[in-house]
């Protein structure tokens, strides 16, 4: 299915961001379908006491158009750190919220730290 379906002018549909076909598009989308890129979330990264120790909770991404898993990983790898995910927030062992917050901001992200 494309635009002037059926005529000589047949063409597929393509993506508004990367200009190629549907099918082949690979930008991060939204749980609507609609393109979400880094740039349009604003995540929010700040630090609690979890059981007497510190941890780095980063909230307020959009888990359908951020690979979390992937994230989390290479966040734990940097750090040197471990951490998990918990009600669709990551969560970093230890005292972190200005390299992640530095860490996001270079990935595209509009993140922001919050707390005290």
């Amino acid at each position: 299915m494309g635009l002037f379906d059926g005529t000589s002018l047949e063409q597929p549909v393509t993506c508004a961001r990367c200009r190629q076909a549907m099918a082949a598009c690979e930008c991060p989308r939204d749980a609507h379908g609609e393109v979400c890129a880094p740039s349009d979330q604003s995540p929010r990264v700040r630090r609690e006491k979890r059981r007497g120790k510190w941890c780095t909770v980063i909230a307020d991404l959009d888990p359908a158009a951020t690979d979390m898993k992937a994230m989390l990983k290479a966040l734990r790898t940097e750090l040197g750190t471990g951490g998990g995910e918990s009600n669709g927030e990551l969560v970093l062992q230890g005292d972190h919220r200005d390299a992640v917050v530095d860490r996001l901001i270079a990935l595209g992200y509009k993140a922001k730290a919050s707390g005290g």
